[in-house]
């Protein structure tokens, strides 16, 4: 029996007392005393929406840095990897998330592909749902992405919501700019929480209809500044997430920089920690202890209730890091992947020139909404070329399933005044997306990829830099540290060549991503996302 001592936060009774807690795998006793610890015991932190493979890490690499900020659980959408390699990939996510301590608890992918708008890997259709929300390992439906179909109680979708009402699982929403009937009736259909909501208004609105709201930071989408008054309004309607996590900012922090910065704000520490571990907890219905006897020895310590810097984490009783020191070992693992497309030649990057005006992507940093512009065309010899003066750049998605023609955009705000960076993480498909100043750095951006079977990369002239991502084109299973390093790296240079964008790798990636709004390019073209239909590149004023 293990014991360890310091101020305990119980957040079921919300008390802060200074005491022991003796634990195996469990809590055992807990004994209330006076004790020389200035340290606190509070409940792990539990990411209440993540998608894993967004770390660019398979699942045991992600444990061993998540475990750093004392997050113990994660609720976790296998997307990403199910868009690429379908149910294959979902099982290949819980197989290697068994093998490290830390408690994954995944949900069925309900929208593969996303939409019938852009080429996927593989299609994870109603009948696979069913088999999946039998597994013990699936706990929720993923978020139901596809909310047109569900306003419009389409057979398919509402089928794989009662695939897991049926069980007794939970069905997690997706449902950006959602309010009023519309917000009630994707709610009634069974959905429960959405992780989408942009202004405190339509989180308010949705919460009167009995859905829990999310509050996101991740790497790219970042909503806590809008919406962390809810906090304290409906602590009970909330739970903290960070959707998308690139590994350089997973090093750094996870959830607790959240509770830190709820505190820096004035919210209630009881309300905090409870929207850090018993909302995600109880809602889920998931095995991860909340400092309760009996409960499963799930907490981490921290040396304040400020900043929650971490001094250690325990999951089952074991101690998986200390001091900043992951404990979990890295583990040998396969590299599962789907990629077959050639490589680009220059003059497939050509686009002849029809119009003087072009439809354009204009992108707001740390949002995954995009906003339509309408701008003059920069036309050379006959060609519409990247130009950098107006920051109106390039931007071409490759279908790697298959060999197949570029589609084209134009993209604004990025900020690149040379070169050219490239990513095979482009939600949801995971087709190849680049932005570029010129064609040549376009084309090497790409070929890079394409030679690595998936990655990141970045082309400046001789300069060229690619972290492969050999597992489903997506994530690496080298050492967590390394391609946290090989990322910030790649990040810096992106910057070095001009990118204004904080995240520029995660902004790209959800340029593809055709269920936001409001212009966005997939591999059969730029899509509308009001209209939800394909629009011309090339338009009049």
């Amino acid at each position: 029996m293990q014991c360890v001592e310091g101020s305990i936060v119980d957040v079921i009774n919300k008390t802060i007392k200074k005491g022991c807690i003796y634990f195996d795998r469990k809590i055992i006793k807990i004994e209330y005393k006076n004790v020389e610890s200035d340290l606190f015991i509070i409940p792990g932190f539990i990411d209440a929406h993540i998608h894993v493979e967004s770390s660019m890490l398979v699942p045991s690499e992600f444990a061993r840095l998540a475990v750093l900020h004392g997050t113990v659980a994660t609720i976790s959408d296998p997307h990403e990897i199910g868009n690429v390699l379908g149910v294959d990939g979902v099982k290949f996510m819980i197989e290697n998330g068994k093998k490290t301590p830390f408690k994954f608890f995944f949900g069925a992918p309900s929208c593969v592909p996303a939409t019938k708008f852009e080429t996927a890997g593989a299609e994870i259709n109603e009948k696979d749902i069913d088999e999946l929300m039998s597994w013990k390992e699936i706990v929720y439906l993923a978020e139901m992405m596809n909310f047109p179909a569900v306003l419009k109680r389409e057979t398919e979708v509402m089928n794989k919501i009662q695939s897991a009402l049926k069980r007794g699982k939970k069905v997690d929403g997706h449902a950006p700019g959602l309010k009023g009937e519309d917000a009630k009736n994707y709610i009634d259909a069974g959905i429960s929480t959405d992780h989408e909501c942009f202004t405190l208004e339509e989180a308010l609105d949705k919460i009167k209809y009995g859905m829990k709201i999310l509050i996101r930071e991740g790497s790219a989408a970042k909503n806590f500044e809008a919406l962390y008054p809810l906090i304290d309004l409906h602590p009970e309607m909330v739970m903290f997430c960070s959707d998308d996590k690139h590994p350089n900012d997973l090093v750094k922090n996870h959830i607790n920089v959240l509770a830190k910065r709820a505190i820096q704000k004035g919210c209630n520490v009881m309300n905090v920690l409870q929207i850090c571990s018993k909302n995600v907890v109880d809602h889920y219905q998931i095995p991860v202890g909340l400092l309760q006897i009996d409960d499963a020895a799930d907490f981490c310590i921290v040396k304040d209730l400020n900043n929650f810097d971490v001094h250690s984490t325990f999951i089952n009783g074991q101690c998986v890091s200390k001091n900043y020191e992951t404990y979990i070992p890295s583990i040998q693992t396969a590299t599962p992947n789907y990629f077959s497309c050639n490589l680009l030649q220059t003059e497939q990057l050509k686009i002849k020139a029809q119009q003087e005006f072009i439809n354009v992507i204009e992108v707001e940093d740390g949002q995954l909404i995009t906003k339509k512009g309408i701008h003059k065309a920069h036309i050379q010899n006959g060609f519409l070329e990247s130009n950098t003066e107006n920051d109106l750049l390039k931007l071409v998605v490759i279908n790697r399933y298959e060999n197949q023609k570029p589609a084209f955009a134009f993209i604004k705000n990025v900020g690149l005044k040379k070169g050219a960076i490239a990513s095979c993480v482009a939600h949801d498909s995971h087709n190849i997306i680049a932005v570029g100043c010129n064609d040549e750095d376009l084309k090497n951006a790409i070929n890079l990829i394409i030679n690595a079977k998936g990655g990141v990369s970045l082309a400046d002239k001789d300069k060229q830099l690619c972290v492969e991502l050999p597992v489903g084109g997506i994530m690496s299973n080298k050492d967590a540290y390394l391609i946290a390093d090989e990322y910030e790296n790649i990040d810096i240079e992106a910057k070095n060549c001009g990118c204004t964008l904080n995240s520029p790798f995660m902004t790209l990636s959800f340029c593809a991503l055709l269920v936001i709004p409001e212009l966005k390019l997939s591999d059969k073209g730029l899509f509308d996302g009001n209209s939800f239909q394909f629009i011309d590149l090339q338009c009049e004023k």
